[in-house]
């Protein structure tokens, strides 16, 4: 693909094309966020398998790693290559990972495949036993919308509703020309199957079945660490998020790590971790999601934390130079700013008072939008989108002719 002018096209929260010079950039100001050690520990480095490692929490705890601790290990992630269209956003930011990762000296690479998938789970011992080991860390942070059973073969949709009850969400877009625009959503209830099948894509079936895999290889660590990203939310997002399906899945997660924990035997432990809101690609599908992060981010401004501040938080706790910070369940809480009863009495004022005239002053909605184009590279400070900008950009160690 030759070089060429760069622009966002799409409706709603999807943007068709992604920028590379955008979302290089991302990660590089990521990295730059994360505070370093002043005497990082001698000897062998940590060794991480990030599922999930492109997007979201995921691309935090991986760029976190790197510039904290200096991980080695592999990263996962399911990316579009460019063609007729540029790459997915994750596409370009794995490379510019990558790329990150050489600059400080770590080796950390990528694998594009299905993290549901059998046929990854033998890709990826292959590339840890030849290249890095055993694995230290395991960090699953995966959303998709659907997932093949390797054992059954069937494949489940998951969908994002309530239970019990059709709800009307409050929702959040904006126009062509990016004006904040208010609308309702009505939803009706999940079916049995649907919530079965959302667990079955969103659940921990898939997190147990990767440390079964490496288990079974022989690569674990001694003293291994897992840890699944999860997300429990404001009361106003509960009936389409924690009481949904979306909630029933995620409860599924939480329980499957005393599961591993067990299956472990001593010999490791697995912990979910609640993590705060954040604007990603997966959370701007979820109705009402964008309007709440909107309002919660007028409400608290700067302390407002942002993926990259929570991810350097978890890997202090899991690693252990921190304290860890669970609750009365055994799940590590990166949330409690958010859940903060001052903080959410403010946004539940504003959630209810918010009109189409009141919108702008009561939500950050600018601040969201930026946010939101700046996962697909757009929207990104010191970068000049009126230059044209080569999009045919290689995975990490990808080294056939062009």
């Amino acid at each position: 693909m030759a070089s060429r002018v760069i622009t966002p096209s799409g409706r709603g929260f999807l943007l068709l094309d992604s920028h590379p010079a955008g979302c290089e950039r991302t990660v590089r100001d990521l990295a730059a966020t994360v505070p370093r050690l002043s005497a990082p520990a001698p000897g062998r480095r940590p060794v991480a398998l990030i599922i999930g490692s492109s997007a979201g929490y995921g691309l935090a705890m991986t760029v976190a790693g790197l510039a904290r601790y200096g991980i080695t290990g592999l990263g996962i992630c399911l990316e579009k290559a460019p063609g007729r269209r540029t790459g997915t956003a994750g596409w370009y930011r794995a490379a510019a990972t990558a790329a990150l990762a050489s600059s400080l000296g770590s080796d950390f690479t990528f694998l594009n495949a299905d993290a549901f998938g059998d046929e990854a789970k033998d890709q990826a011992a292959a590339i840890l036993t030849a290249r890095y080991g055993r694995v230290d860390y395991l960090v699953y942070s995966v959303a998709a919308p659907r997932r093949t059973d390797p054992d059954t073969g069937i494949t489940h949709t998951s969908v994002l509703k309530p239970l019990g009850r059709a709800v009307t969400m409050r929702t959040l877009g904006f126009s062509s020309d990016g004006e904040p625009a208010l609308a309702e959503a009505a939803i009706e209830p999940a079916t049995a199957d649907e919530e079965a099948a959302t667990t079955a894509v969103m659940g921990g079936a898939d997190w147990q079945r990767w440390v079964t895999a490496l288990a079974a290889r022989g690569l674990l660590a001694p003293e291994f660490r897992t840890v699944a990203l999860t997300y429990i939310g404001s009361e106003l997002t509960a009936p389409i998020y924690r009481e949904g399906t979306i909630g029933a899945a995620k409860m599924d997660l939480e329980a499957t790590a005393g599961a591993i924990t067990k299956s472990l035997d001593g010999a490791g432990q697995a912990w979910t971790c609640v993590n705060g809101a954040a604007v990603t690609q997966a959370s701007t599908h979820i109705p009402g999601i964008a309007l709440y992060v909107s309002l919660l981010r007028a409400v608290l401004g700067d302390a407002f934390q942002p993926p990259a501040e929570q991810a350097v938080q978890l890997w202090d706790q899991i690693i252990g130079i921190a304290p860890l910070d669970t609750d009365s369940s055994g799940r590590i809480r990166l949330d409690r700013w958010e859940l903060d009863p001052a903080v959410q009495a403010e946004v539940t004022r504003r959630w209810h008072a918010a009109t189409p005239e009141t919108i702008a002053t009561l939500a950050d909605t600018g601040w969201f939008r930026s946010q939101f184009r700046s996962l697909h590279g757009f929207d990104v400070p010191g970068i000049d989108y009126a230059l044209p900008v080569e999009a045919d950009i290689r995975w990490p160690g990808d080294k056939s002719p062009v």
